[in-house]
């Protein structure tokens, strides 16, 4: 059981009513009357991601064996807005500095990120709403409280959101091994870091989409860094060059 997890569908209700962010929402297959129907006109106009899954699925979520055919993952912190991430870049007077994660799924690797964001002066993190882990419990404890300065912020579609940067002045580098060394690349000015799935790396279309793409220098035996280490890599990479540039990192 999920500990930001709520079930029963007046509850459910409520807590898209209440103002709640609800991350994602499990319907038992096949099920369809008036609350099932108000379930799912309130994850519509919430933009909140619906996966309809056997009874069995839900038997095995619930805590009280009591779900009436729907369960759904509360966010355990409120998102911010993108806007909000660059407002805090300007206040700063500093070029934007964003993580973007593309499709991270260990509750530890997000909290992970989002410390390491926290620490090398990224001004936030956008992470997408579909097949990737949100806000919850498990991430606050892994970011140390990171996630109480970190804005996080969560869209649809991370491809339009690095148009609309791009748009803005942002440069964007991610993370392949078959990419141009890390030392070699300018990484100064506004940029986006992008971290892909701990599993297939950066989807395709988000690679297309990115001006650079680095690679860290490896000599060992396997392939790959955990996808958090390879962002705490990156990111001071980004740093080191910030500071050749005359950027303040003291505390």
């Amino acid at each position: 059981m999920n500990e930001n997890a709520v079930e029963g569908r007046n509850v459910v209700i409520e807590a898209f009513r209440s103002g709640k962010t609800v991350d994602k929402l499990y319907i038992q297959d096949g099920l369809k009357d008036y609350a099932i129907s108000t379930i799912l006109r309130e994850a519509k106009k919430h933009g909140t991601y619906v996966n309809f899954v056997s009874k069995d699925r839900l038997d095995g979520m619930s805590e009280t064996g009591k779900h009436q055919g729907v369960v759904a993952i509360v966010a355990a912190y409120e998102y911010a807005s993108v806007e909000d991430i660059l407002e805090k870049a300007r206040q700063n007077g500093e070029p934007p500095f964003i993580f973007i994660l593309d499709g991270i799924e260990d509750p530890h690797n997000l909290g992970a990120i989002i410390r390491t964001a926290n620490l090398c002066g990224a001004h936030g993190v956008i992470i997408p709403k579909h097949r990737a882990v949100g806000l919850t419990a498990a991430v606050a404890r892994a970011s140390a409280g990171a996630i109480n300065y970190t804005p996080v912020a969560k869209v649809t579609n991370i491809n339009k959101t690095m148009k609309e940067l791009k748009d803005a002045g942002m440069w964007f580098v991610c993370a392949d091994m078959g990419g141009e060394k890390m030392y070699n690349i300018d990484l100064t000015g506004s940029i986006g870091l992008i971290i892909g799935n701990e599993g297939d790396g950066v989807s395709e279309g988000v690679k297309k989409n990115c001006d650079f793409i680095a690679s860290i220098p490896m000599k060992g035996d396997i392939d790959s860094l955990n996808a958090s280490v390879a962002c705490g890599v990156l990111a001071y990479e980004i740093v080191r060059q910030r500071i050749a540039k005359g950027a303040k990192y003291e505390k």
